[in-house]
């Protein structure tokens, strides 16, 4: 492995891109301790102590801590991840919206990207504004006036919009996906509060604690099982067999040539976990905006605001809530599975392709057929695959209402974070695969 690195870094494009994700993973990292002008960090501080919990606490997570200081990168790159799921679904029921997107090339990419920009912008409007007037009544702010407040909205949307280009610059010229490079840097930054949770439990009073110790090496072996599980789900595939006849290319005859299909069952990544997340965070994300104290508060508002947190805290959340919000995680993981893997690999365009090329499945008629077998299998896969990861996100949550224990990373923050680095490291293998170079996997 020391080898390929080094061999990576000869590869002079390699280089470069790892270099330059780097480079604007500082950047983000450093923009993260940026706290906004006109908020009075004394404050701040106060306010903030004993409050990321919840709601708070999981935006605090996934943007790095950037939240908890009130940085120009407060409210992370959610914006853009919930314009990217309304663009997606409006896709589902507008017509010319499904066509742009299913037959647009590289033309209608670009428009896809333009709208979801676009809407990026005016959700990051509606979200700082709500958090400034969350937040104006808590006394973090130096002036309550017009100009306090217009400039804290402009920090919050220009942090989300340099998050936006940050990620497509990640995508475009560096390692992996932006997006999900973002949000796992920032879960990972949150590392050492999780070391030092779990040594507390062991020396949390000064003095050893068997049961301390029982409980880290508890939770040490729950996290290995889980990553093992998501390393398996991420890498495990179904290779469905196509065979070419010999066909005749220019003057000379082409032999026959044996492929095949290669199915993961889990073909849409992490993107599935993070659009459920995402979705179901938001509800409460707006609640609070506009009603301040609704933790402490009872009612229909109230009780939509604590279903919608009950995946990240245990504090004050009845376990019916628990167990509600986990099916309907549950539900929304798996729907977001077919629904982002069936945007990306359409089964009728790969039969036809095949057909084109003169290829076939053996003991399959090539056309329709071919494609509702390659449905059927995709089917299969996907219900494994997605309930698989839905169950492992689910599961740590019940480890949140032991006493004593608030983990860092939940089961979808590990998802998440294996997620996104085994496709860092496959996209690496590629690019030096691209190049004779013998990679990680080998």
């Amino acid at each position: 492995m020391l080898k390929t690195i080094i061999n990576a870094f000869k590869t002079p494009d390699v280089r470069k891109r790892i270099l330059y994700t780097l480079l604007l993973i500082v950047i983000f990292r450093f923009g993260c301790f940026i706290t906004i002008p006109g908020v009075d960090t004394v404050a701040l501080n106060e306010a903030m102590s004993g409050s990321t919990n919840g709601i708070a606490g999981l935006i605090d997570l996934i943007s790095g801590g950037a939240f908890s200081r009130f940085s120009i990168f407060a409210m992370s790159i959610t914006p853009y991840i919930t314009a990217s799921i309304v663009i997606q679904l409006l896709g589902m029921v507008l017509p010319s919206l499904e066509r742009l997107i299913k037959e647009g090339g590289e033309e209608g990419r670009n428009k896809i990207n333009k709208y979801t920009k676009l809407l990026t912008v005016v959700l990051a409007l509606i979200e700082g504004v709500g958090l400034y007037l969350s937040y104006r009544s808590s006394g973090i702010f130096v002036g309550t006036g017009f100009m306090t407040g217009f400039l804290v909205v402009i920090s919050l949307m220009a942090g989300t919009a340099v998050l936006t280009w940050l990620g497509d610059e990640i995508t475009d010229k560096g390692i992996g996906n932006g997006i999900s490079t973002i949000i796992f840097v920032g879960i990972v930054s949150g590392l050492p509060s999780a070391v030092s949770m779990i040594w507390n439990l062991i020396m949390g009073t000064g003095i050893f604690s068997t049961t301390g110790l029982l409980t880290a090496l508890g939770i040490i072996i729950g996290a290995i099982i889980l990553i093992a599980g998501v390393v398996f789900v991420q890498e495990a595939e179904r290779r469905i067999p196509v065979q070419y006849a010999k066909k005749v290319v220019g003057r000379r005859m082409v032999g026959a040539q044996n492929t095949h299909i290669p199915l993961k069952l889990a073909m849409a990544g992490v993107m599935p976990i993070i659009f459920a997340s995402s979705f179901m965070t938001f509800p409460a994300m707006i609640i609070q905006i506009f009603i301040p104290n609704i933790a402490t508060q009872t009612g229909f508002w109230a009780a939509i605001y604590k279903f919608s947190i009950a995946t990240s805290t245990s504090q004050g959340i009845h376990w019916g809530y628990t167990v509600a919000n986990a099916i309907v995680y549950l539900l929304l993981i798996v729907g977001f599975t077919f629904f982002y893997t069936y945007a990306t690999f359409n089964p009728a365009e790969v039969s036809s392709n095949i057909k084109k090329n003169g290829g076939f499945i053996p003991g399959i008629r090539a056309g329709k057929p071919t494609t509702e077998y390659l449905a059927a299998v995709l089917s299969k896969l996907l219900w494994f695959g997605g309930l698989f990861l839905a169950i492992i996100a689910i599961l740590p949550m019940l480890i949140r209402f032991i006493p004593g224990i608030d983990l860092a990373f939940g089961g979808t923050s590990i998802l998440i974070v294996v997620g996104v680095a085994l496709e860092m490291v496959q996209q690496l293998e590629s690019l030096l695969v691209m190049r004779h170079y013998k990679g990680f996997l080998d």
